[in-house]
């Protein structure tokens, strides 16, 4: 079943778009708060398009999720009773009760892992602002957990190349699917420590 192509052969297109870098702001900053689709998607083909503007990219990616980021703080510490509802229908809500525990515990490390990791940000932004967890420490880990992140993304898209592509276009249907496989087993491992 071919699933991932059309998706990977539009979000190309997208980064070669006059506006992808517009597009890719409005991505990170809505990714960090309430938007499911993760900024990576976009992020890398941009680079495979424009492998000499790869910084450009990672420093927009990172400047609008950590934007997005004290939004969805923001959320979390005025309007939570508003979202609790939602949040609680959702399959995030296990992730958020999650994410409150590891602040009582880890404080803002948990922001900086939060940040680098695939585990969804948006959560843990939420939770931070919730827990009224220290805000700038809050904006240190999470400028230095997107940085890292989207900056070693778009390095390595950039040191990969054409051939990177390449590859990943031979093989983004057994990419995507492993992918899925790999999200459900966190999402189950989570589920059976809590």
């Amino acid at each position: 079943m071919t699933l991932f192509r059309p998706w990977y052969d539009r979000v190309l297109r997208w980064s070669r778009h006059k506006h992808a870098e517009r597009y890719l702001g409005a991505m990170s900053f809505a990714e960090s708060s309430f938007f499911p689709i993760p900024v990576d998607v976009m992020l890398a083909p941009m680079c495979l398009a424009d492998s000499g503007r790869w910084a450009r990219y990672a420093l927009i990616a990172t400047v609008f999720s950590v934007l997005g980021g004290l939004a969805g703080y923001a959320i979390g510490w005025g309007m939570f009773e508003v979202i609790e509802p939602w949040l609680r229908e959702s399959h995030y809500w296990d992730a958020y009760l999650k994410a409150r525990s590891w602040f009582d515990d880890y404080g803002v490390w948990v922001v900086f892992v939060a940040g680098f990791s695939p585990i969804p940000y948006k959560v843990f932004t939420i939770a931070a602002g919730v827990a009224a967890l220290s805000l700038p420490g809050f904006f240190i880990g999470s400028l230095i957990g997107r940085a890292a992140r989207f900056f070693l993304v778009a390095g390595l898209v950039r040191l990969g190349g054409e051939r990177f592509e390449s590859t990943l276009s031979q093989h983004i249907e057994r990419i995507g699917w492993a992918l899925v496989a790999v999200t459900v087993i966190v999402i189950a491992w989570l589920m059976m420590r809590s």
